[in-house]
């Protein structure tokens, strides 16, 4: 399956991990549970959890804690894919 593909599949998903004050690393657990489930996962980053950095940067971070795939980032959304 090509990103675009699977881009198209996520645009119709709804968010199911939400990043806030605490950071990536309090999520990082319930994502990798939820990558096992399903292949994709759209995150959704909060203003509190940027603290000055942009969402690529988390949300990069956060793939590599989980060892997925970053499909994309659009706004404050990031798609995930193992």
């Amino acid at each position: 399956m090509t990103d675009q593909e699977r881009r198209k599949r996520a645009h119709d998903l709804d968010v199911t991990v939400w990043v806030g004050k605490k950071g990536v690393s309090a999520v990082v657990d319930e994502l990798d549970d939820q990558l096992t489930d399903r292949d994709l996962v759209k995150v959704k980053f909060h203003r509190s959890a940027q603290a000055g950095t942009d969402v690529d940067e988390l949300a990069a971070d956060l793939a590599d804690r989980v060892s997925a795939d970053l499909v994309e980032t659009r706004g404050h959304t990031a798609v995930l894919h193992r």
